[in-house]
């Protein structure tokens, strides 16, 4: 969700008024979200990088998600969304980390729609934390086994990616889950995304070819066969 600090800036506001108003954008994503059947929302809102902005910032970043969780959490209990924050704990405050637990214990009945919100995560520290996890265990590190220690091994890989705010790279985010996820990028800053953005970010995807390491022909032998099935199980 990149765009924040550039937002408030071209309106001569200081940068957690953009965080502010990507609050606002969130909103307006899940429930776009929830609208098109979405089952698993994955957003990165604090990078373990991200402590070395200004302590201003990070301040009111804390802040902002202490408050963002008492207003918005009984709403989103009701809409039938589940809450998870994956990321090092060790570093927030005793009140951000409790506000934390309670979102994931109200929500943990929910089955809509999975919202991660991944806080205090990187993933370097993803894979180092699962590694580090199984050598405790004396488990062996394979792909397999690493995927499961991971902080988000209760869900699939994601399918797509969006970055907001003109840049092109993945700044440390899901490093292991995206091995073969599609990648979106766009100009719009993250305050002003939107439903049009958003279905705009799925037409693209709907159009690309995922392959998975297999050729074009291997995959629409797939699909013709899956469809062959799918008519004789009808």
């Amino acid at each position: 969700m990149d765009g924040n600090g550039r937002w408030a800036k071209k309106r001569w506001l200081p940068r957690v008024a953009g965080h502010k108003q990507g609050v606002e954008a969130l909103r307006r994503t899940v429930r776009a979200c929830m609208e098109r059947g979405v089952q698993v929302l994955t957003v990165f809102a604090f990078s373990t990088e991200n402590w070395n902005r200004p302590a201003e910032e990070v301040s009111g970043l804390m802040e902002l998600l202490a408050m963002a969780l008492s207003r918005e959490v009984p709403s989103l209990r009701q809409s039938g969304v589940r809450l998870y924050f994956p990321g090092d704990r060790a570093s927030l405050s005793a009140r951000v980390a409790q506000g934390v637990r309670a979102a994931e214990q109200e929500t943990a009945l929910n089955h809509k729609l999975l919202l991660n919100v991944c806080f205090n995560y990187g993933g370097r520290w993803d894979i180092v934390h699962a590694a580090r996890t199984l050598a405790e265990r004396g488990e062996p590190i394979t792909e397999a086994s690493l995927s499961k220690a991971t902080a988000l091994s209760a869900v699939g890989d994601p399918d797509l990616l969006i970055r907001t705010g003109g840049e092109k790279r993945i700044s440390n985010f899901l490093l292991w889950q995206l091995a073969y996820t599609e990648l979106h990028f766009t100009d719009c800053l993250w305050p002003d995304f939107d439903e049009a953005e958003l279905d705009m970010a799925f037409a693209e995807f709907a159009g690309r070819e995922r392959r998975f390491g297999l050729t074009s022909e291997q995959v629409e032998a797939t699909e013709g066969a899956e469809s062959v099935l799918g008519q004789s199980h009808a």
